[in-house]
């Protein structure tokens, strides 16, 4: 495992720098001002095709499980933030987004017993100034509504990502199946309340088709599949710092593909978001990190709380 750590690293980085491109797609080739029916169209379609391939169902308590999951994770955490990205000045969302490794460190110490250290906090902070020098403007006076909606947004996914390691998958069930429940459930969350707000669904052209088969495809099945199964082998922590790249992302492309420019200051804070997320990928000394399948034993499962809090991958 130690060996292929870092290519696993690499693979499950690939979601958020996907996920970093949906402003450019959105704003580009999609409807404007369709915020939970774009939501609707890249998380129901991707869970249907993953559950196809797949061919396997929730059982048991992992119906509600998987519900609560697919809420947090997608249901809630789409629209919330597609509502704070509208009402909040620009780069503010992100900004609030980018405190969401230390939302994870706080509900891993809680739910998963792993004790704090004093590099993932400081990594943390570092990782959303970072990410504020990157895409905070100064614009317009802070919408409650939308900081709190921002935040909710922010602890919604991360609680999602705390359950998901605490959870960890049934046994026999793989990151594909485990995504596409989720995805799944999230999309029929979000879809009456797009039929509620939104209307009927808009008109599509080809560009807009093209961009929402980009989205459900590359930016929501693979990408959402590559993170869930980074969960399965990284901790939790390590998983959410590597958050920060989306912004960065967005940063680069709307640099690259939109004429925007990159000042020196959002330079030096992509630089200190990038360093905080690798920071944020070291194993403390004297930890090891999470074994495939450390989640999907007969044992563990049977355990109320599905998981060994003694174990020693577990401890930071």
């Amino acid at each position: 495992m130690a060996a292929n750590r870092p290519a696993l690293i690499a693979l499950t980085a690939l979601a958020p720098v996907s996920w970093g491109t949906t402003y450019a797609v959105t704003t580009e080739f999609l409807p404007p001002d369709r915020p939970l029916f774009t939501g609707l169209m890249r998380a129901l379609p991707a869970g249907l095709l993953l559950l196809a391939l797949a061919q396997v169902l929730p059982r048991g308590a992992w119906w509600w499980k998987a519900a609560v999951l697919g809420a947090l994770n997608i249901g809630a955490f789409f629209p919330l933030l597609f509502l704070s990205a509208y009402r909040l000045p620009g780069g503010m969302a992100a900004v609030v987004g980018s405190v969401g490794p230390l939302f994870v460190v706080g509900l891993s110490a809680l739910l998963l017993g792993q004790r704090p250290t004093t590099r993932s906090v400081l990594a943390g902070v570092v990782a959303a100034f970072g990410v504020s020098l990157v895409v905070l403007k100064a614009a317009g006076a802070l919408d409650p509504l939308g900081a709190l909606a921002a935040l909710a947004s922010t602890a919604s996914m991360s609680t999602g990502t705390v359950l998901t390691k605490r959870w960890g998958r049934p046994d026999g069930v793989g990151p594909l199946a485990l995504t596409g429940w989720q995805l799944t459930a999230g999309g029929l969350l979000i879809a009456p309340l797009a039929l509620l707000a939104e209307g009927a669904p808009p008109a599509l052209d080809g560009p807009a088709v093209g961009g929402y088969l980009y989205l459900a495809l590359a930016n929501t099945a693979v990408a959402y599949w590559l993170w869930f199964r980074g969960m399965g082998r990284l901790s939790a922590t390590q998983v959410t710092f590597l958050g920060p790249l989306s912004p960065l992302t967005a940063a680069v492309v709307g640099w690259a593909a939109l004429g925007e420019t990159l000042t020196p200051v959002q330079l030096t804070g992509m630089a200190l978001a990038f360093a905080a997320t690798v920071a944020g990928q070291l194993t403390p000394r004297g930890g090891t990190p999470t074994r495939p399948g450390t989640f999907s034993s007969p044992a563990k499962n049977s355990r109320k709380d599905s998981m060994d809090l003694r174990s020693a991958p577990l401890r930071r």
